[in-house]
């Protein structure tokens, strides 16, 4: 994979990534082609592992690297990550208050956003794409910084996140389009709304790697800022909804092996 990426420039390595984050989404979707229900304690700890992976990727594919490149900058090195990590979290907590969405498993007096007549099927898919942007904008930024030549950032570091996103986009894709298929929606149906969730990634993660090319600047601000819209989305819904069932303990411990799995992806790759 990684000689493969090596020959495209950034934007269609951000790009091609993006793509794989997106078809695994939609390889979970498709669980509903081979059965109608899932285990609601299967599924409560596949949100917790995603929560997992999501609050490491945060940190070492992100966070961490924002805080390397930051040294030279003119400003203490706590800044650049600090401000990006908090502006991060204020506009999705901004798209979150106006966007309206349902969150999986919670009743349509739940809507959040403004006040819509959208079927909650939509509201639903809504939900998860709000989920997807910050995790398509982390890879793309990733694969930009690489390209910039900056410390902390290698290719390999940028396909261990892709990966690992990847990986937590199984029972996304799955937690859209099971509701759906309970509810009576047919399979290709439900499918098709499963795995549009993730088509916002593509989207956004060339999104971050043009921006980072044309102000390398700007590195520390949108790795951080990928980072703090992450954190966002894990604490005000993914974690809630992995919790939400009374599987405490089991999404408790699927979040406990999900950051374990992408902290051994990033160092061990990064």
């Amino acid at each position: 994979m990684i000689k493969i990426l090596s020959n495209f420039n950034p934007i269609m390595q951000a790009l091609l990534a993006t793509i794989f984050t997106w078809l695994v989404t939609a390889l979970g979707a498709s669980t509903v082609f081979f059965t109608r229900s899932v285990s609601k304690k299967l599924l409560d700890w596949m949100l917790g592992f995603a929560g997992g992976v999501m609050i490491a990727a945060s940190y070492w594919s992100l966070l961490a690297p924002a805080i390397e490149m930051s040294e030279g900058f003119g400003v203490p090195k706590w800044f650049p990550a600090a401000t990006g990590f908090l502006a991060g979290g204020i506009v999705l907590r901004l798209i979150d208050r106006i966007l309206p969405h349902l969150h999986i498993g919670y009743p349509m007096e739940k809507v959040e956003g403004i006040k819509t007549s959208w079927e909650r099927s939509i509201l639903l898919i809504l939900a998860i794409t709000l989920h997807n942007f910050p995790e398509g904008l982390a890879v793309g930024v990733a694969f930009g910084a690489v390209a910039s030549g900056l410390p902390g950032a290698t290719l390999t570091g940028a396909i261990a996140l892709a990966i690992g996103i990847g990986i937590q986009n199984f029972p996304e894709g799955l937690a859209v389009s099971m509701p759906l298929r309970k509810e009576g929606m047919s399979r290709l149906r439900s499918f098709w709304y499963g795995q549009l969730s993730g088509i916002v990634e593509p989207i956004a993660g060339v999104l971050g790697a043009f921006s980072v090319l044309i102000a390398k600047a700007s590195l520390p601000y949108m790795l951080a800022f990928a980072a703090g819209a992450m954190i966002f989305v894990v604490v005000e819904e993914v974690i809630p909804e992995s919790q939400y069932g009374g599987n405490t303990d089991l999404a408790t411990m699927g979040a406990m092996l999900g950051f374990a799995a992408m902290m051994i992806l990033d160092v061990a790759f990064g």
